[in-house]
């Protein structure tokens, strides 16, 4: 088997698996529209207020529920021992991580895109505004699940694992907050927002090179 073939097999098993549980995927995205949600409320009504604050409770809710998704990444794998023959399969282990990422972000961080800028309006944020948040969370999501892959793979089998994993991936998810909510802020404030679109992207790039190295390295250690 070729490891393109290898890639896309692993995606297509990933996405099939995630649509015969996509209970859980809803859970993630009623905790996205909740946590967004419930911000309004407590601030009150003030229009201003609102719209400078929603660039930033946005990409907290989705970052939360983007961690809330990671457990599943590897761990279902690992408990069954299907991770051990992946990980025995005659392609290269980063290969699989990489896979496993796409997947992941497909049945997470797309829907979480897509349904943002409805919750955007209700920050009043303005239409070029929405734009640049679908924008910086088609970029940011994939990073969300890359740089959270090498904190799932470190916390495989270990007690208390979904905690460890919260505070090993926070720290990590501070750059894509800071950037992906600021391009928001700045398209708002009336510039362009491309410099903090552009460090996005860089992190992106870094973090779909590294990622499933350091990942599958990780997971070796974890099965061993």
């Amino acid at each position: 088997m070729s490891y393109s073939r290898f890639f896309l097999t692993v995606i297509q098993r990933d996405l099939l698996l995630a649509w015969q549980q996509r209970g859980d995927l809803l859970v993630g995205l009623v905790f996205f529209v909740l946590v967004a949600s419930l911000f309004p409320l407590a601030v009150g009504p003030e229009p201003q207020l609102l719209a400078r604050i929603g660039p930033g409770v946005l990409w907290v809710a989705a970052i939360l529920a983007n961690l809330l998704a990671l457990p599943r990444l590897f761990h279902a794998d690992w408990q069954d021992g299907t991770l051990e023959q992946l990980l025995l399969a005659p392609a290269p282990a980063s290969v699989m991580v990489a896979g496993k990422l796409i997947a992941h972000w497909l049945s997470t961080g797309v829907p979480l895109t897509l349904i943002a800028p409805l919750l955007g309006i209700q920050y009043g944020l303005e239409a070029d505004a929405l734009l640049m948040l679908m924008a910086t969370l088609l970029i940011g999501t994939p990073t969300l699940s890359a740089l959270g892959s090498v904190g799932a793979a470190l916390t495989l089998g270990v007690r208390q694992g979904e905690m460890l994993l919260a505070l090993l991936a926070l720290p990590l998810y501070a750059p894509v907050l800071i950037f992906g909510s600021g391009a928001v802020a700045a398209v708002s404030g009336g510039l362009t927002g491309y410099a903090e679109l552009s460090l996005l992207a860089a992190i992106l790039c870094g973090s779909l090179f590294l990622a499933p190295w350091l990942a599958a390295m990780a997971m070796r250690l974890a099965v061993e």
